[in-house]
């Protein structure tokens, strides 16, 4: 049989869509994927291993001296512990993550262990706090007991009373709830008691000075806002930081040491401040406070 002519035009066309396809391909793998702005993605503030993004502080010590070493990072854990023969003299400790926050979502697990440190005060049995919001630790007095700041306070079943959690303490603050200026130094969330020593995961949703929440089992046990600086209940700050009635739109973030023992598993935190330009490659969809400097293009 007479072999057919070579289409050479028909060749050329064919030989082109295969080079189109395989640049397509070539060049997809090659090019990062835009992320999903819907992803949520979570930063660890605590991993089991980043001890160093951590700073001490405690009353009558200076900023970075762990004070006999009461709080320890082993077996993947944050604790507080205390020797048996510590007693408390008025020693109490913060420990702060080296970034401040305004806008986001916090996530951690914890428990409480063992026996109170001898001479704590009755209030401090199972007591814990995620500070919201704190002063620069670099601005607190030597001598000064607690952060301004907010506290989610942690409170763990004593065996015999209701204890609610996840309440609420202003040490150097004020807060508004319905409409109305708070001046008690704690207010009881509505949250059930959490006895022994299991493990809790406790939740919080910070936005701004505008809306603060505190959250169990994805219930909001506890609501207010527009925190401002004062009503005191905190002692040896530096007049320089205490600004009555300046508003506290963001902070660094701490937990502390008040004679219980405790172990953090881990604490998480969502930022929900960042770039809200969807033509950028780090927008994300749920973000609610714009910083179109973070933006990556």
């Amino acid at each position: 049989m007479k072999p057919k002519p070579i289409d050479t035009l028909s060749c050329l066309k064919q030989l082109t869509l295969i080079a189109s396809f395989l640049a397509l391909v070539f060049f997809s793998n090659c090019t990062p994927e835009k992320s999903n702005s819907d992803k949520e993605e979570w930063v660890a503030l605590f991993d089991g291993t980043n001890y160093q993004d951590w700073t001490p502080k405690f009353t009558g010590y200076s900023l970075g001296e762990n004070y006999n070493g009461s709080f320890v990072f082993k077996d993947s854990l944050l604790s507080v512990r205390y020797q048996e023969k510590d007693t408390f003299n008025g020693t109490f400790g913060h420990l702060f993550y080296k970034k401040k926050f305004s806008y986001y979502k916090l996530k951690a697990t914890y428990r409480f262990v063992g026996e109170q440190m001898s001479g704590g005060p009755e209030w401090a049995i199972r007591n814990n706090g995620l500070m919201l919001h704190c002063q620069d630790p670099k601005t607190m007095g030597v001598d000064q007991d607690f952060p301004i700041s907010l506290e989610l306070q942690l409170l763990g079943g004593d065996g015999v009373h209701d204890r609610t959690n996840a309440n609420l303490c202003t040490p150097g603050t004020n807060v508004i709830i319905k409409d109305s200026l708070i001046v008690d130094h704690c207010i009881s969330s509505t949250s059930k008691t959490y006895p022994g020593d299991g493990w809790v995961t406790v939740e919080a949703l910070v936005l701004g000075d505008s809306i603060m929440q505190h959250i169990l089992d994805n219930k909001v046990v506890l609501e207010y806002g527009k925190p401002t600086i004062g009503g005191g209940m905190v002692e040896g700050y530096l007049d320089s930081a205490y600004e009555v009635g300046k508003p506290i739109k963001e902070g660094y973030i701490s937990i502390q040491a008040e004679t219980a023992p405790i172990d953090f598993k881990s604490i998480e935190l969502l930022d929900l401040c960042g770039c809200t330009d969807k033509k950028a490659k780090n927008y994300k969809s749920y973000y609610v406070k714009s910083d179109n400097s973070e933006c990556i293009y």
